[in-house]
C-alpha cells in the first residue's frame, strides 16, 4: 500500500493508457464485429503492445549505466503510446468508417503526439532549438511516411480503399506533416520561453 501512495498521479494515467491499449486490442481480437474486419487486427495486436515497452527499456538501458537513475520519463511514456490507443479506440467505435473527418483528425494530432514526445527526448540532449525543431519535423515526416508504406502493405492493396489509396495518402502525409511541424515549434517555442530569464520590471 505504500508502494501504492507513493507513485505520482501521472504513474497512473501512464498504466491506464496502456493498459486500456491492450485491453482495446485483446478486445478486437477476440470480436467478430465488423469494425475490425479488414483492419489487419492481428498485426495490430502483435505490434502495437511493443510500443508500450519503449520507453521502459530505453530508461532501464541508460540508466543502469549511471550512478544514479533518471527520473522515470512518464511524459514521454504516455505521448508515445497514447497515439496508438488512439487509433485503437477510433477502430474499436467504429469512428473510421462512421465519421468522414476522423482519419484526417487521427493524423494531425497523432503526429503531434509523437513528435511532442521526441521532442521532449531531443530536449534532453545538447541540441539547439532551430535544429530540434528541424530534426523532430524531419522524424515525424520520416515515420509518417513509414507509416503509410505500412498501412498499404498490411491491407490497403487489396482492399476496396485502393481505389481511392493515392489521394488519402498524399492527405495523410500533409496532415502528419502539419502535426509535426506545430507539435515541434510549439514545444520549442514554450521551452524556450520558460528557460528565458524574467526581465526585472521597472520601478515605478
Amino acid at each position: 500500500m505504500v508502494w501504492i501512495r507513493t507513485r505520482p498521479a501521472i504513474f497512473w494515467v501512464d498504466v491506464a493508457v496502456k493498459v486500456a491499449l491492450v485491453g482495446l486490442l485483446l478486445f478486437g481480437l477476440l470480436s467478430d464485429l465488423p469494425q475490425f474486419q479488414g483492419k489487419a487486427w492481428l498485426g495490430r495486436a502483435l505490434t502495437f503492445p511493443i510500443v508500450t515497452l519503449i520507453v521502459p527499456v530505453a530508461w532501464a538501458a541508460v540508466s543502469r549505466r549511471r550512478e544514479r537513475p533518471l527520473p522515470y520519463p512518464y511524459l514521454i511514456d504516455i505521448l508515445v503510446v497514447l497515439p496508438f490507443l488512439i487509433d485503437t479506440i477510433g477502430n474499436a467505435a467504429d469512428f473510421y468508417d462512421t465519421i468522414s473527418w476522423w482519419d484526417d483528425l487521427n493524423h494531425f494530432v497523432n503526429w503531434a503526439l509523437i513528435v511532442a514526445a521526441f521532442c521532449q527526448l531531443l530536449l534532453r540532449l545538447p541540441v539547439g532549438p532551430l535544429a530540434g525543431v528541424a530534426i523532430a519535423i524531419g522524424f515525424g515526416a520520416v515515420t509518417a511516411i513509414l507509416w503509410e508504406i505500412a498501412e498499404y502493405l498490411t491491407f490497403i492493396h487489396d482492399s476496396s480503399e485502393l481505389a481511392t489509396a493515392y489521394t488519402d495518402t498524399l492527405g495523410d502525409l500533409a496532415l502528419g506533416l502539419t502535426g509535426s511541424v506545430v507539435a515541434a515549434v510549439a514545444t520549442y517555442y514554450w521551452a524556450t520561453r520558460a528557460t528565458r530569464p524574467r526581465q526585472p520590471r521597472p520601478a515605478r
